[in-house]
């Protein structure tokens, strides 16, 4: 199961291996047909009075058809409904209940499906059985805010970081890098420069020997040729956060999350976990040690943000507090966007806000268009020049 917007959905395979996405509620009273988060099953069998639906959300039978309904309900009529598009893009599947909405591919554009790329490059995943989930009372856009966020690093987690459970090295480098793509699709952090990545494939030609670097565990698997013709000359040197617009966030820790609203004050995060199956042991055992104890509803680095996140909603949302607008001002009008002949524009500079900046923009946009059409024919071009 899971959401679009409000509305709760079954992602389910027919007997076809056609991907289909059903709104879980019965066509009689509403109730959901489905209450398992994940599994198999021939059908769906609504427990409040037993209506029966396919896989394909056709309604197979109802008791009492004949003597109840004197043969009168039309079975074709009263299936669940059925997302207007569903598409996928590398294994990973995405829908929409607007049939107005763009084609997928062009959705995401190079910076959405970068974001993807980030994981399909590594090989063959395999994403784990269950979800992790929690609650924090916070709106769902400041834990989209701070996931470009690099200036939060050294204080929010300094306790971190002076206890030696993540390095500073590694958790706040200087040089940043920031990709942004149409209808918000953004990814903002640590970045290296075309000097530096020369001199890591200096590093790994010579067997790792040298003096390694902070990227160097995730830019082990960037060497292979087919990797970089992935990713792109812009893409191999970025290790920033991706968001997939508006609400996925791609992991460096081998997780997905989704920051679901509920409500304009409270947010439930869906953390998925997958394992690299090439990877040898030692380290699917290091990528499971940090989904459970870097993020998530245990995880360090994640208490932290969700203190701050909720504190953050609850000291703007009084009547008094939100007259005052908030400062997203870092580097703005003092960095420049650079292009890339295979078409991989980035931003090059220090921590700044240009994803946050980025995000309200986009989202305001969003909420302003009053359809698909309008929002396709009026949304911001990702920046060039100065920004």
């Amino acid at each position: 199961m899971n959401y679009i917007g409000e509305d709760e959905v079954i992602v389910v395979r027919d007997r076809k291996n056609t991907i289909n996405v059903l709104v879980n509620s019965c066509s009689h009273r509403g109730n959901t047909v489905c209450r398992a988060e994940l599994g198999t099953t021939n059908s769906f069998l609504c427990s409040y009075h037993g209506w029966n639906f396919n896989l394909d959300g056709t309604l197979l039978a109802a008791p009492g058809e004949e003597a109840f309904y004197r043969g009168e309900l039309n079975k074709s009529d009263w299936g669940l409904m059925r997302a207007a598009k569903v598409e996928s893009y590398r294994g990973f599947v995405f829908a929409t209940m607007d049939a107005n909405a763009p084609a997928l591919a062009d959705y995401l554009g190079w910076v959405g499906r970068l974001g993807i790329d980030f994981i399909a490059s590594r090989g063959e995943v395999e994403f784990l059985d269950g979800v992790h989930k929690n609650r924090i009372k916070c709106n769902w856009k400041i834990a989209v805010d701070n996931l470009y966020d690099w200036y939060h690093v050294k204080v929010s987690h300094g306790t971190a970081m002076r206890v030696g459970f993540v390095s500073e090295e590694a958790m706040a480098p200087m040089s940043q890098m920031v990709l942004l793509g149409e209808y918000g699709h953004g990814i903002g952090g640590p970045g290296i420069s075309e000097a530096e990545l020369a001199a890591f494939d200096a590093r790994m030609a010579n067997g790792g020997d040298g003096d390694a670097q902070w990227f160097d565990l995730f830019a082990s698997r960037r060497v292979d040729p087919k990797v970089r013709a992935e990713l792109g000359p812009v893409g191999t040197r970025s290790f920033g956060h991706p968001n997939i617009f508006p609400n996925l966030w791609v992991s460096i820790t081998q997780q997905v999350c989704l920051r679901i609203p509920r409500g304009p004050f409270e947010t439930e995060l869906w953390w998925f976990n997958y394992l690299i199956k090439d990877a040898p042991e030692s380290q699917r055992r290091q990528a499971i040690f940090a989904q459970n104890h870097v993020f998530g509803p245990a995880g360090l680095l994640e208490q932290d943000d969700g203190e701050n996140w909720s504190h953050s909603t609850r000291g703007a949302r009084g009547p008094i507090g939100r007259m005052r607008p908030l400062n997203l001002s870092m580097g703005r009008g003092r960095d420049q966007v650079s292009a890339d002949p295979s078409g991989q524009s980035r931003i090059e500079t220090v921590v700044n806000e240009h994803g946050q900046r980025w995000t309200y923009q986009s989202w305001q946009e969003w909420m302003l268009a009053d359809s698909w059409q309008e929002l396709i024919a009026s949304h911001s071009q990702p920046p060039t020049g100065v920004v």
